[in-house]
């Protein structure tokens, strides 16, 4: 009975929260335009699709309790192409922010919390306005990373609200007046765009930071990061170099924390210098890299990824103080560090072989059953066909050397009977011979008769 209860108690749970996201269909291309809509595009066959499924419904009963003006929305992108291949779908899952003709991808963790957080983000304000001290102090306690514009109506503004409606999907952006500011920012001049991050601020400067938005999108993360994949990819459009702390951070090691203090302290105290050619962090573990670089690398050490070629970059010798590391950070800018991997064509035949191998070992590890019947049944059948072939190969050989023999025979059973006949022949003459020589045996005899008579 209780193990009734509790499966309609689960059942009715389930109904409740699918409620809160609609399932959708052809119509939504007509319908969606007067909403603001977040929405997932599924295959029914994909894993990862089934993966993000409760994680989804989750999205969607937190989004209806909070009273957000963003619906929750999904479709099978198979049944339904037509509206994916309008709106750029090319992968599943693909989750995207709708908001009138403006389409956002969302590329984050998928997680219920960051999903809504980039949701309430990217369907509010591109430019939030601070209109008191206490509001600022507020917004900055909240946020690791905030843009500030100071100023009033100018081509900056405008072309920072440009900006803003292109990378909100990664950041908050924020205006406010020069008395908003606490007292310790100290601007020379306005408008001006500021960063606020690491405990300090940085001041955008056109002459020396070249376009705003390129900026904006390299200081949009701290100066030291927990890397992980996802973070990883997001660093791709940076342009930056990566510089990472390959640890145990469960179980670290004296050498493991040594290192990683490091990077934190080239990352803080040698920002002027490698801040616009490098992104600092570490990362727990090293199954990642490994499948990155194909390769395996030893627990702690040092990596410099370049995400941009795949190439990457180990430290030729011990790393044991600052100047160490410093030292080989410059070697990596200045191309005196040997750079190995890389995007050519061996290793991309590398990285197809790689893949394979992982897949195959995967699967193995996951389900050995599984993985015997997906690789063994292809083998089965390519050997029954080579075997069918070969055996096709010797019938047909089997067949031209009896046909050969049986021509062999005949050919000598036609060479006997020509001797036969030849010899029947001679049988036959032998006797006509034998008859004229008994006819003149009697004429002789006669003739001696006669003579006796």
């Amino acid at each position: 009975m209780a193990v009734k209860l509790s499966l309609f108690y689960a059942a009715v749970c389930t109904a409740v929260v699918s409620a809160f996201v609609e399932e959708l269909d052809d119509s939504f291309k007509d319908t969606r335009m007067g909403d603001t809509w977040i929405v997932d595009f599924y295959a029914p066959w994909c894993g990862h699709c089934k993966k993000l499924e409760p994680v989804w419904h989750e999205v969607g009963a937190e989004m209806r309790s909070s009273g957000s003006p963003v619906r929750v929305g999904k479709i099978d992108a198979t049944a339904y192409s037509s509206v994916a291949s309008e709106l750029g779908v090319r992968g599943y899952p693909t989750i995207k922010l709708l908001k009138g003709d403006l389409a956002y991808n969302y590329r984050g963790p998928r997680t219920k919390d960051d999903i809504i957080e980039f949701a309430n983000r990217v369907a509010g304000p591109v430019v939030r306005s601070l209109p008191s001290q206490q509001m600022f102090e507020h917004v900055q306690k909240r946020h690791d990373v905030l843009f500030l514009y100071v100023g009033g109506e100018s081509p900056l503004k405008e072309k920072y609200i440009e900006v803003a409606s292109e990378l909100i999907v990664y950041t908050y952006f924020f205006s406010a007046l020069e008395e908003v500011l606490p007292k310790h920012v100290a601007l020379q001049e306005l408008p001006a765009v500021l960063v606020f991050k690491d405990g300090t601020y940085f001041v955008y400067d056109e002459y020396e930071d070249g376009d705003l938005s390129s900026w904006i999108n390299k200081e949009r993360f701290q100066g030291y990061l927990h890397i992980d994949g996802f973070t990883l990819y997001e660093l791709e459009d940076t342009g930056k170099l990566v510089g990472i702390a390959v640890i145990d951070d469960k179980n670290p090691s004296e050498e493991s924390i040594r290192l990683k203090s490091l990077i934190q302290t080239v990352a803080k105290d040698y920002r002027e210098h490698f801040n616009r050619d490098f992104q600092f962090g570490h990362m727990d573990g090293n199954d990642y890299i490994n499948s990155l670089i194909m390769d395996e690398v030893t627990m702690p050490t040092i990596i410099v990824l370049n995400t941009s070629n795949q190439q990457y970059f180990l430290p030729s010798q011990p790393i044991e103080h600052i100047e160490d590391l410093v030292r080989f950070i410059n070697e990596v800018l200045d191309g005196t560090a040997e750079a190995q991997g890389g995007d050519g064509i061996l290793q991309r035949i590398k990285r197809v072989i790689y893949d394979v191998k992982s897949t195959v070992v995967s699967v193995f590890k996951s389900s050995p059953l599984l993985g015997c019947f997906l690789f063994g049944l292809p083998l089965g059948v390519i050997s029954i066909m080579c075997y069918g072939i070969c055996t096709a190969d010797s019938d047909d050989g089997s067949e031209e050397a009896e046909l050969f023999k049986r021509e062999g025979r005949d050919q000598e059973l036609t060479d006997e009977g020509s001797e036969e006949e030849l010899e029947d022949g001679n049988d036959e003459q032998q006797p006509e011979s034998g008859a004229e020589h008994s006819d003149e045996e009697r004429e002789e005899k006669t003739s001696t008769e006669k003579k006796t008579d």
